[in-house]
C-alpha cells in the first residue's frame, strides 16, 4: 500500500514528535551523568590533578558573630559549588567520648556534635542529582582525640560507607599520579575523601582518615593583607619543596581588632571572594610552585562574592561548566532537543 504525500508527512511528523524528545532527554541524562564536580573534564581527571576547587573555611560555624565564618548551612555551601569542607573538632564539654565542632574553644563557638554535621553532608550526597559529586573533608584535631572516637562519629552518621579508602597502590604519599580519577571513585561509591591535620593513623584507626600533611601543604593563614602576597609553604613547617604534594590556598581575610586578636573580615568578603581576587592568588601561587595549581582554595562567607559564577553560573544557576556541557550535547543533536 502506497501512502499519499500528506499522510506520509503526517506519519513522519508523529514519529519525530515521539522519538526526538525521548532521544534528547536520554542524551541530556547521559550528559548530566558525565559531569563530575560540575565539569565533564573532571571525570577523567585524577583527584590529585583536578583544577582548583573552592573550600569552606570553618564550614559549620554559621552566623553573624566574630567567631563565625559562614552565613549559610553546610548543605547550602555544597549547593553553591563548594567541594571541600574544613572544620575544627574538640572534646565535647559534656561527654569526654564525644566530639564537638568548636571554634578554638567550645565556650567561644559550639556548633554541635561532629556526627550531626557529618549526617547533613551524607544527606546532601545522597540527594537526587548529587550522585557524581566528590566532597573532601579537612578536620583539625587540636585535642588529640583518638581515631576510634572519630570512627564512631563517622559510623553513627552513616557517612562511613561513602568514605574513600586507598587501595594497595592508590594515594601513595609523594606520588600524585597514584590517585584514582573522580569517575573511578564515583563508580566505587567512595565520594568522601577525609584528611586530618594531626593524629591520623590509617593503620591503627579508620583507614579512610588520612593524614593531611604527607599529602598537602598550605599557604599562610590568618592573613590581614588583602593582596594575599605570600604563597610560601606555611604548613607543614620546614618543607623545602612542594614536590609530591597537593596544596591548599588559604584565601580568607582577617582583620586585627586588638594586638594578637584577629577575626574574619566580613566587610571585605565581597572583594576577597570575587572571581578576580581568587584567580589572582591562584595564579600567583601557581607561578611560585612550578606552574602547578592548588587543589583547593579556602574561603570564609562562601555565599558572598561572585566566585561561584565560574562553577555554577550566574547566581548559582546551571552555567559555567554545565553550560558548556549543554552546548556540546545540543551540537551532537544538531540543535534539536530539550533545552537546546
Amino acid at each position: 500500500m502506497r501512502l499519499s504525500k500528506p499522510l506520509l508527512f503526517n506519519t513522519l511528523l508523529i514519529l519525530l514528535t515521539a522519538i526526538v524528545p525521548a532521544l534528547s532527554l536520554s542524551f541530556h541524562r547521559q550528559s548530566r551523568a558525565l559531569l563530575c564536580n560540575n565539569s565533564p573534564s573532571h571525570c577523567t581527571t585524577r583527584y590529585s590533578s583536578v583544577p582548583p576547587q573552592i573550600g569552606s573555611h570553618d564550614s559549620p560555624f554559621i552566623g553573624p558573630l566574630p567567631s563565625q565564618n559562614q552565613n549559610i548551612a553546610t548543605s547550602a555551601q555544597l549547593d553553591r559549588g563548594v567541594r571541600m569542607l574544613q572544620a575544627q573538632t574538640h572534646r565535647a564539654p559534656d561527654d569526654p567520648n564525644a566530639i564537638q565542632l568548636c571554634h578554638t574553644d567550645c565556650l567561644l563557638e559550639d556548633a554541635g556534635r561532629l556526627q550531626d554535621w557529618l549526617g547533613e553532608i551524607k544527606t546532601w550526597l545522597e540527594r537526587e542529582g548529587n550522585g557524581n559529586e566528590v566532597v573532601t573533608l579537612l578536620l583539625t584535631n587540636g585535642d588529640a582525640i583518638s581515631m576510634q572516637a572519630f570512627g564512631e562519629a563517622f559510623k553513627q552518621s552513616e557517612i562511613e560507607k561513602h568514605c574513600f579508602v586507598p587501595g594497595e597502590k592508590e594515594a601513595v604519599v609523594g606520588d600524585l599520579e597514584s590517585w584514582p580519577t573522580l569517575s573511578d571513585m564515583i563508580a566505587r561509591g567512595k565520594r568522601v575523601v577525609v584528611f586530618m591535620d594531626s593524629g591520623a593513623e590509617p593503620q591503627e584507626g579508620p583507614p579512610y582518615i588520612l593524614p593531611e600533611f604527607p599529602y598537602f601543604f598550605e599557604t599562610p593563614f590568618g592573613v590581614t593583607d588583602p593582596a594575599f602576597p605570600s604563597c610560601s609553604i606555611d604548613r607543614p613547617p620546614n618543607t623545602p619543596s612542594a614536590d609530591g604534594r597537593m596544596y591548599i590556598v588559604n584565601h580568607f581575610l582577617n582583620v586585627e581588632v586588638a594586638p594578637g586578636i584577629k577575626i574574619p573580615d566580613r566587610l571585605r568578603a565581597g572583594r576577597t571572594n570575587s572571581r578576580a581576587d581568587v584567580a589572582a592568588q591562584v595564579e600567583r601561587c601557581k607561578a611560585v610552585h612550578g606552574g602547578r595549581a592548588a587543589s583547593f582554595v579556602l574561603l570564609d562567607f562562601v555565599d558572598v562574592g561572585d566566585w561561584h559564577r565560574d562553577v555554577k553560573g550566574e547566581a548559582g544557576s546551571e552555567g559555567g561548566f554545565l553550560e558548556k556541557a549543554k552546548e556540546a550535547a545540543c551540537g551532537l543533536l544538531g540543535g534539536f532537543g530539550w533545552g537546546c
